[in-house]
């Protein structure tokens, strides 16, 4: 009886040993698996299709809140260019960078040149001024892992990674025109000297008689976008001061680089080649004469014009660096007290995030569009930098009596102003602007250009105060608008009255 018990005793610890030993090859072909499939980068497809999922569900998308394989996928399919914002937390920018944050940087640096298994140069390592922030070459999985682990990095993104929506038509159609449009007379007044024209959407606002008060002179004002095209007279030196618009400046600079090449440093120059920088520096300023043109709304203030992006859209690497090299040469600029930025993207970008916050440390007032003329961008709410705190955003809306925000526009609680931009129940009629070329004109709408008027009207405010600061400005304009001193859920202070703000 004994043995048999034994014998049963025996059998089982076979079948028990037989069935640990099928588990830990099971588990040991699970891990050998999920290595395999981690040694390969997953699909732009992919990694889009995760993207879309966070801002259907959020509204909002974050690197930091991806997989080390995800975030290197984005990377290899991003030109293998990989963005470290690092430093302590809040520790955005530096001046003078003391030997701790050297001490920071410098370990991350060798850190991805053991991993990458390459000396730092020109082709590896592009490092920023300012603001704390480098962009390495990363190819390995092994170097995202590592430095997921690092202490002293504030943030992780694959700013060479475009390809978000590429299936959209949005290049071609983000806020880039170059043609002239007959402008109906009904959408716009003629007014001293002779025939000078008054976009119909000003008076909404009282622009032309806040003009008995200020015009803007003494004011310089930053404008970042696709620039200011040279073909256009009257928004370059010849042209500037004219009629009743004297006594005045503009400048010219470039910081997009056009290049294949993420470390490259051939900059494209400071003239518009889309026409969007040139319709935004119209409605904030062109000059008020005789040639029977539109007039802009500090039509006697300075205008320093960054071509810093192509187009509207914040989708390329070159771009979100020539923003945020353009915040930060603004922003060391003391004569510059505001800045308009008619762009962005449907997510936060780490080093234009890390340019704002240096801007506004240096006392400038900076607007931003709550959204992008564009079909890709209008399934989203407000979107960045006009979602940061340190900027206002404003958005447009239509001439009716209830306000609704204009077509492509955008809305939300983020919104800090309105302005009217389009006729009600989605007619034609819209703000018009200085073409791109000579003796011509264009109707331009949105958020784009109600984030240049309003930009026109603060620089009517400041120029009526010129010892004042940022703050007593901004809240000039919260006074002078609809809702004050409450707040719409989706249109903030809503529409400024010009006319009350500088008086």
């Amino acid at each position: 009886m004994r043995r048999k018990h034994f014998k049963l005793l025996m059998l089982l610890l076979v079948i028990i040993s037989s069935c640990s030993k099928d588990e830990v090859i099971t588990l040991q072909e699970e891990e050998r698996q999920q290595v395999n499939a981690q040694s390969k980068p997953l699909s732009v497809d992919e990694i889009n299709a995760y993207i879309e999922d966070q801002l259907s569900r959020k509204q909002t998308f974050d690197w930091e809140s991806t997989s080390d394989h995800l975030l290197w996928s984005a990377v290899y399919h991003g030109n293998n260019i990989l963005t470290i914002g690092y430093g302590n937390e809040g520790q955005s920018f530096s001046e003078q960078r003391s030997s701790a944050l050297e001490t920071i940087k410098d370990k991350i640096l060798k850190r991805v040149e053991a991993s990458e298994s390459y000396k730092r140069g020109k082709e590896t390592v592009v490092e920023h001024d300012i603001i704390n922030v480098m962009d390495v070459k990363v190819e390995s999985f092994a170097t995202i892992k590592e430095l997921r682990k690092t202490k002293g990095i504030r943030y992780l993104e694959p700013n060479g990674y475009n390809q978000y929506a590429m299936h959209t038509a949005y290049k071609s159609s983000s806020g880039c025109s170059k043609n002239g449009e007959s402008i109906n007379t009904a959408h716009y007044t003629t007014i001293a000297p002779n025939n000078a024209q008054v976009s119909w959407h000003f008076y909404k606002h009282n622009i032309p008689q806040a003009w008995n008060y200020s015009t803007g002179a003494g004011i310089t004002v930053g404008l970042i976008d696709t620039g200011v095209s040279q073909s256009q007279s009257l928004l370059n030196t010849a042209g500037f001061n004219d009629g009743y618009s004297n006594g005045r400046f503009v400048q010219k600079y470039g910081t997009f680089i056009d290049s294949n090449w993420w470390w490259s440093n051939n900059y494209d120059g400071p003239h518009d080649k889309c026409g969007h920088g040139t319709a935004m520096a119209s409605a904030l300023a062109a000059p008020r004469n005789d040639n029977g043109l539109p007039v802009g709304v500090a039509y006697n203030s300075n205008l320093v014009a960054y071509r810093a992006t192509e187009d509207v859209l914040l989708n390329d690497y070159h771009e979100r660096k020539g923003v945020s090299a353009a915040l930060t040469e603004l922003g060391n600029r003391s004569d510059v007290k505001i800045i308009s930025m008619s762009i962005g993207y449907v997510w936060s970008i780490g080093n234009i995030k890390d340019a704002v916050k240096y801007a506004h440390s240096k006392g400038k007032l900076i607007f931003a569009a709550g959204g992008t003329s564009t079909s890709f961008t209008n399934g989203y709410g407000v979107i960045f930098p006009a979602t940061m705190s340190e900027t206002v955003a404003v958005t447009g809306v239509t001439d009716g009596t209830s306000y609704q925000r204009c077509d492509v526009c955008h809305s939300g609680a983020k919104i800090d102003f309105t302005i009217v931009m389009e006729g009600q129940n989605n007619t034609s009629k819209a703000p018009p602007v200085l073409g791109f070329y000579n003796n011509e004109r264009r109707y331009t709408g949105g958020s784009s250009v109600a984030t240049a008027t309003t930009a026109g009207i603060a620089a009517l405010v400041w120029s009526k105060h010129p010892n004042w600061t940022r703050t007593q400005v901004l809240n000039k304009l919260k006074q002078a608008s609809e809702f004050y001193p409450n707040r719409n859920s989706n249109f903030g202070y809503g529409n400024i009255d010009a006319l009350q703000a500088v008086q």
